[in-house]
């Protein structure tokens, strides 16, 4: 399944292209290494690109990772991690641009497009506990911590869900790549915190969840667990490059998902859960907005024809829009 935004462009002559090929990612270790599986994977569809060693990797820093001090919803959301990625796709500075899908915004600069969606990793998020704290029954995650426990969360996501399951915890906020994240609760400076099992798997650290919570305790981030890839509009060989590693599964879910978003077009404060699966030729998805302080939680479900992803995902946003309360959608 290619991008309807790709299948829709159109036929515009490329520029002329140069080499290398130049591929534009965050610093940060699990960035790293989403990139250059990427790079392997387009290797390995077109062996041309391996033999001629073509790739050359650009680390550009974002606003995201220069601010660790403030949670992202203080500071301007999910576009800090992509903007001035973007800002070099845009200027010709670099060919590709490898994301975390749901660091990415709904709605993408004029004249880029997310050209491909690689196959998802596990979307579940995971409690990493510290010292002497037992590991819980994954039926109830969240039952090992004690009471007035600090939990290192930068999610208004994974804050609300774990608010409104054990509203007497206290969240706290944690920024810095995974590896930081670890080290903080190892080192006793929080009692637990939250992070994602595929982003622990990528860079072979999965042990280190203490627990795996089900997305029926706990819904994941809509896209979470894809990695995408952005390019020009107008780079149409790329385009039609990138159509030959899509995965068909991965962009139906997070079409649904991503319409959602769109749908509900919530502040960055808003906590918003997407998860959308494939089963028996249906995809179904689940839904969640909630309060940061867990005090209002609503989740609901839909299930439908893959074809019609994005629209089943603004249906489940404005039916959940409409069940919700104003405020939660105020910046």
């Amino acid at each position: 399944m290619r991008s309807p935004d790709v299948l829709a462009q159109p036929r515009v002559k490329p520029h002329h292209r140069t080499l290398p090929l130049r591929v534009g990612t965050r610093g940060s270790p699990l960035a790293l290494a989403q990139t250059r599986a990427f790079q392997s994977q387009l290797s390995r569809f077109c062996p041309v690109l391996d033999a001629l060693n073509v790739f050359e990797e650009h680390v550009i820093t974002t606003s995201g990772d220069r601010i660790l001090d403030k949670r992202l919803t203080d500071i301007g959301g999910k576009g800090l991690f992509s903007k001035e990625i973007h800002e070099a796709l845009a200027d010709r500075r670099i060919d590709f641009a490898v994301h975390s899908l749901k660091d990415l915004e709904t709605e993408l600069p004029p004249g880029i497009v997310l050209a491909c969606t690689l196959k998802r990793e596990d979307a579940r998020d995971v409690l990493i506990l510290g010292e002497g704290l037992e590991r819980p029954d994954p039926a109830a995650p969240f039952a090992s911590l004690p009471a007035g426990a600090i939990v290192g969360s930068a999610s208004v996501r994974r804050q609300a869900q774990l608010l409104h399951a054990r509203p007497d915890l206290v969240v706290r906020t944690i920024r810095g790549n995974v590896q930081t994240r670890l080290g903080r609760v190892k080192g006793g400076e929080f009692d637990a915190s939250l992070l994602a099992l595929a982003g622990l798997r990528r860079l072979g650290l999965a042990a280190e969840a203490s627990v795996i919570i089900a997305p029926e305790i706990m819904v994941p981030a809509a896209g979470q667990g894809i990695v995408g890839v952005t390019v020009r509009e107008d780079d149409v060989e790329l385009c039609e490059l990138l159509s030959g590693i899509e995965d068909p599964e991965a962009r139906a879910v997070s079409s649904a998902e991503r319409g959602l978003l769109a749908a509900l077009d919530g502040s960055c404060r808003t906590p918003i859960g997407g998860y959308a699966r494939l089963r028996d030729g249906a995809l179904h998805l689940t839904g969640l907005v909630a309060r940061e302080d867990g005090s209002f939680l609503i989740k609901s479900e839909i299930s439908g024809n893959p074809r019609e992803a994005e629209a089943l995902g603004r249906a489940l946003g404005e039916e959940l829009r409409g069940h919700s309360p104003a405020d939660i959608f105020r910046d």
